[in-house]
Parts: structure tokens; sequence; C-alpha cells
């Protein structure tokens, strides 16, 4: 990968975490927002945080799918199979949404990591 393709990536990423962190509410015990003069280490932090949402959003959707599949089928009232299929669907989606995040950021590692000093 060229310089000016991963300089392309680093800034897609960090539109992407200054629009999550204005647009987002905070979770309790994140803190304060990153202000402009925040060490590596806090920023390391923010975007290890932010995965971490987009993971248990992920899990979460996955265990709504589920619940709602064994629900149908123990035949309990209200459960539609068009509830079932709609929400199966959306953690599969979201699943592979985030597989598709993980192999882009094992490609950029190691893309950094062969990158010549």
């Amino acid at each position: 990968m060229s310089e000016m393709a991963i300089n392309q990536v680093l800034a897609q990423i960090r539109a992407m975490s200054s629009q999550v962190r204005l647009d987002a509410p905070r979770p309790a015990g994140l803190g304060a927002p990153l202000q402009s003069g925040a060490t590596a280490a806090s920023g390391t932090g923010e975007f290890a945080a932010i995965l971490k949402r987009g993971i248990d959003a992920v899990n979460q959707s996955e265990q709504r799918a589920s619940a709602l599949a064994d629900a149908f089928s123990r035949g309990t009232p209200g459960v539609s199979l068009p509830q079932v299929v709609l929400q199966v669907e959306k953690a599969s989606v979201s699943f592979d949404a985030l597989t598709q995040v993980r192999n882009r950021l094992i490609t950029a590692y190691q893309d950094i990591m062969n990158m010549q000093m």
C-alpha cells in the first residue's frame, strides 16, 4: 500500500472517530471528550472504546435474534416469522460488517508493519 493510500485511510479513521465522538452519547466511565492536546494513549483508549461498543452492539443484535427465534419456536404469542427473519437478517448484516472492519484493520496493520523505515 502506498504512503498516499495509508494517509487516506488514516484520514478516514480520524474523520469517523471525530464524527462518533460528536454524534454518539458517551457511555458512563469514558470521561470527557478528547481535547486537542490529548495524548496518544487516550486516543488509543478512545479507539478501543469505539471498537468495543461496535462489537457489543453486534453481540446484542445476535442475542436478540437468537431469543426471538427461540420464542418463535416455542410458539410464544405475538412473535411472527417475519419478525424473526428480519431480526436474523439484521444480525447477519451487522456481523458481516464487523467482519469486514476486522479484515480491513488486519490489512492496515499488516501494511504498516511491512513498511520500510
